[in-house]
């Protein structure tokens, strides 16, 4: 096998030095199978017609395979592994920007071959163009080319938080967030061969996706708070401060009976594997979960709604299952009449102290019947007064409708999350349902008042749809983001210190306001005062928790490592909404703080993030190559 290795290589080294000045292109992808689970160790080889040299390569662990250096002219390309039937891509490269080309490998005899003919994907294509290198399915003895969907995706625009003078603003209030969406979404993109579009970018989802070593809160207490004051890494003249919230973790046999209620789109547009199918894997893990006094019901709605499974004990696990395995998509999609419908049977089985919760799987696309937000929105916050909340699992490519369904949880007292594998299934439906299902402290609002005497102007990195009018945390009646058991929340603000020199927005002086004097010496070594609005799952008033923020900084690399880490990525995602606040920001800065900071991260999600940032890089380039 070594002589073989060896002897190919020879032959790829004397190809490519007798190249002269032809133009050559890399071509990369990922090998996964129908469900979209990645398939490691598949072997790939690539073949210059119509009878040039073959080079081979191997998917890694994550599925992910590259060719180098490859002539531009036709190809066939194969993937191949035990088990699967042979996938052989005929194609052109005509270009010396590197190609992406994923497959989908099915189930079959491994002499069987699949053959599509099909003109790879640039990597600095829209994102528009996300998934189509992905061919339709077809018989084995078929040959037919590709089918590109229209793209009808929706992302919210927001512009950036601005940097606010403490003297003519001194607080900075917001409602917390724990979606993580956006993460899993960008992944997607960038593992696709696509940089994000900016809407996507969610900066506090990115930082949020990850777990910090925040302390346990003490016993009473709904919370713990952390913070730290560092220098800042791609601004050496200004300041980080790094806000953490953590709340106590329950053991899911401790928690309160749920009362679940799965509202599952299975309209035409959810057909494909990464959609319907991949919804359905997650809740065949989550069933296997449930408790004797747990409860979940199956609602499905595309034409029309109807009742696939009533109110069943999580003791007939098989009866469950049963109902998931025979969810098929088709159909137009009214949504309206599925949120009604499940809400109707959730309200009829309400289990009082219980978690009472509608799940909604979907792609968004909502296009029949009463679909405006403003109704939706309308109904689930009736039904969130009465106690019932609203979460979101997200799926699909070219018509995610990514801004309805963070608005629907979000004024459904719920979570929003994006599944982009089975993995993120099982991590989200598994390993932290849990906390999404239990809420410890509701209608959750922090203001942060900074000291005029330490801050010159603050800026608030992320949360833009969540910024909150001061008078707004006081208010009772303004609803806000929710805290589960075991949730953490992350926030991290932008700071001049009074002493830069730095130019900020200019406002004339004030004629009637007084300038702030400290009434107090123990006051003088606070950069900042926290405080925290909350109410109890079951109660409508808000208790207050407070907290002073030392003006003591430290350099940014004797901070902790999830602080450091947390930095990283609120840079990473600066750079992907290419931000104007970025300064010295880069991936290679980001790449050397990532890897000083992973220690020891569940599942490896830390590691992966070095990958993901690697990929951004490469994508980056492209796109200013073609800016050019």
């Amino acid at each position: 096998m070594k002589r073989y290795l060896g002897a190919l290589c020879l032959v790829f080294a004397f190809f490519v030095e007798n190249l002269g000045s032809q133009n050559t292109a890399a071509l990369f992808g990922t090998v996964t199978d129908a469900s979209g689970a990645v398939i490691p160790g598949a072997e790939l080889e690539a073949k210059r017609l119509p009878s040039g040299p073959i080079f081979k390569t191997i998917a890694d662990s994550l599925g992910r395979y590259r060719f180098e250096a490859l002539v531009t002219g036709e190809y066939e390309v194969r993937a191949y592994k035990a088990g699967f039937a042979v996938y052989a891509y005929k194609l052109r490269l005509d270009t010396t920007t590197p190609l992406q080309m994923n497959f989908t490998l099915q189930v079959g005899q491994t002499s069987e071959t699949v053959t599509v003919e099909a003109s790879a994907l640039p990597l600095n294509t829209s994102s528009s163009s996300l998934g189509r290198a992905r061919p339709e399915r077809i018989p084995a003895h078929g040959i037919r080319q590709r089918h590109l969907p229209f793209n009808t995706a929706e992302y919210d625009y927001y512009v950036e938080n601005e940097f606010t003078t403490v003297k003519a603003s001194p607080l900075s209030t917001f409602s917390v967030d724990v979606d993580t969406a956006s993460y899993s979404n960008v992944r997607r993109f960038l593992m696709e061969g696509s940089l994000p579009p900016a809407g996507a970018v969610r900066i506090e989802e990115l930082i949020n996706y990850f777990t910090y070593d925040y302390t346990v809160p003490e016993e009473g207490k709904p919370v713990s708070m952390t913070t730290h004051v560092t220098s800042c890494p791609w601004n050496t003249q200004r300041q980080l401060l790094h806000v953490g919230l953590r709340t106590k973790p329950i053991p899911w046999e401790k928690l309160p009976p749920s009362n679940l209620t799965f509202l599952i789109d299975v309209s035409g547009s959810m057909m494909p594997q990464d959609r319907l199918p991949l919804i359905k894997k997650g809740l065949q893990l989550l069933v296997q979960q449930l408790r004797p006094e747990d409860r979940v019901a199956l609602v499905v709605y595309a034409g029309n709604a109807g009742v696939v499974l009533p109110p069943t004990s999580g003791s007939e696990q098989q009866t469950i299952l049963d109902a998931i395995g025979r969810l098929e998509a088709g159909g137009s999609t009214n949504g309206y009449a599925g949120i009604r419908t499940a809400y109707d049977l959730a309200r009829q089985f309400f289990v009082k102290h219980g978690n009472n919760r509608v799940i909604l799987a979907t792609d968004g696309d909502f296009n029949v019947g009463v679909s405006s937000d403003s109704d939706l929105v309308t109904l689930i916050e009736k039904e969130r007064d009465s106690g019932i909340f609203l979460s979101v699992l997200g799926v699909g490519r070219d018509n995610l409708k990514d801004s309805r369904m963070e608005k629907l949880a979000d004024h459904g007292n719920g979570n929003y999350a994006y599944l982009d594998s089975l993995a993120e299934a099982r991590k989200v439906l598994v390993q932290q349902m849990g906390g999404t299902l239990v809420t410890v402290a509701k209608d959750v609002k922090l203001q942060i008042e900074f000291n005029p005497d330490y801050v010159k102007a603050w800026r608030l990195i992320g949360y833009e749809n969540r910024v909150l009018r001061p008078e707004e945390f006081n208010d009772d009646k303004k609803d806000a983001g929710d805290l589960g058991a075991g949730h953490q929340v992350t926030a991290i603000y932008e700071l001049l210190p009074a002493s830069s020199q730095e130019e900020t927005a200019r406002i004339d002086r004030l004629r009637y306001q007084q300038d702030a004097k400290l009434t107090s010496k123990s006051r003088a070594g606070e950069l900042a005062w926290i405080k925290l609005r909350h109410k109890k799952p079951d109660s409508n008033k808000s208790e207050l928790l407070e907290w002073p923020v030392s003006a003591n900084a430290i350099a940014f690399l004797a901070a902790p490592p999830g602080v450091r880490f947390a930095a990283s990525v609120a840079e990473y995602g600066m750079l992907l909404r290419q931000s104007k606040f970025a300064g010295n920001a880069s991936f290679d800065h980001v790449l050397h703080t990532a890897k000083d900071a992973l220690g020891d991260s569940p599942a490896g999600t830390r590691a992966e993030f070095l990958d993901l940032v690697h990929r951004a890089k490469e994508l980056s380039k492209n796109r200013e190559v073609s800016e050019r």
